[in-house]
């Protein structure tokens, strides 16, 4: 999806529209951005910056807070709209899937008129703009997504991809961070085409023998990951940094009681049941603690998740030091299952 959640924040509210938008934290805070806008986008705000930052960038920019809510919801009705063409839907995050098409439910010509249709619907069904990316193994079917947005469609086909992966940077390969992209540029490889260069023993000697493997094969675009429709999961959570360090513990309350509330509602959309509960107090001296509970059954709603995490606060120094953030998270669980899952046979490459 294209700047997902401030997309929906400009569908559900047309006065955004075409304003430097950022969803996140107050822009006076210490709190993160979320996701902005492209019209934001265009001052150099990114995800995951400091709001205060953001607000520097760009000081007439509009600040909202997520809800997160209404954001599960858009997904489920996306994941609804995928489904409608293949079961072999393997979510990333609440606006991002991989979708392999092995069954081609609508009769179409090709997977390229998939994504076109699948695009069309979430356009007129949901009043909001997605970018696909088409191609043979997951890697490539990332990056073409990365091509064109927002809006855009990009295919690459078996032929292209050699004179794709010379041309593209090492920082957008997968597995590929910041230390690792660093490491690479000091060795003189910025591209694939560089990569491509390296045999492996060479690039074993300096990312061992694990890494060079995976990159040598990425390098000439070899991925193998298949599609998985379900994957265990072991936890899932969430937290975020306060404007302020705080000693105010009936604040702090409220607070967790709506990290329980966003956190209850990604385990309901993603079917995911925990046992235990885990709190995370961090300091305003950056000391880090976690304090936990785990439960006979598993905790099925928001309520059932405050009620286990909020006597935990009890059992830190929140209240005699100053806080600057609390997480909350609920682990030691799994996805309910539903069926059973098919394999299907991996010779079917359908039309791109």
């Amino acid at each position: 999806m294209d700047a997902f959640y401030a997309a929906v924040e400009e569908r559900d509210d047309p006065s955004l529209r075409g304003i430097p938008l950022v969803v996140g934290g107050p822009p006076d805070s210490r709190a993160v951005v979320c996701t902005a806008s492209y019209a934001a986008r265009t001052f150099g705000i990114k995800s995951a910056m400091p709001c205060s930052q953001a607000r520097r960038l760009c000081p007439q920019a509009v600040f909202v807070a997520p809800r997160f809510p209404a954001y599960v919801e858009v997904s489920r009705q996306l994941r609804a709209i995928f489904h409608d063409y293949t079961e072999l839907v393997e979510p990333l995050s609440l606006d991002e899937a991989y979708l392999e098409i092995q069954d081609n439910r609508r009769g179409l010509p090709s997977v390229t008129a998939i994504a076109q249709e699948i695009r069309g619907r979430i356009r007129r069904e949901l009043g909001l703009t997605a970018s696909a990316g088409v191609s043979f193994n997951k890697f490539l079917a990332k990056c073409a997504s990365d091509c064109d947005k927002p809006d855009g469609l990009t295919v690459i086909r078996p032929d292209e991809a050699p004179a794709f992966l010379a041309r593209l940077p090492i920082g957008t390969f997968y597995g590929v961070g910041k230390a690792t992209q660093a490491r690479f540029e000091a060795l003189g490889i910025r591209t694939g085409g560089d990569l491509l260069e390296w045999p492996e023993p060479l690039l074993a000697r300096h990312f061992g023998a694990r890494a060079a493997r995976h990159f040598w094969r990425l390098a000439r675009g070899i991925d193998d990951r298949v599609v998985q429709p379900f994957r265990e999961r072991h936890s899932l959570g969430s937290e975020d940094t306060f404007a302020r360090d705080t000693t105010d513990l009936v604040w702090m309350r409220e607070f967790l009681v709506r990290l329980c509330a966003k956190v209850a509602a990604e385990a309901q959309e993603k079917r995911f049941e925990g046992r235990t509960a885990v709190l995370k107090v961090k300091y305003g001296d950056f000391r880090q603690v976690t304090r936990s509970r785990t439960l006979p059954v598993p905790v099925l709603d928001a309520e059932g998740l405050a009620q286990a995490i909020l006597p935990l606060l009890d059992l830190t120094e929140a209240g005699r030091t100053p806080v600057r953030l609390l997480g909350v998270t609920l682990a030691q669980g799994g996805a309910r299952r539903e069926g059973i899952q098919l394999e299907l046979p991996l010779d079917l490459v359908p039309e791109i």
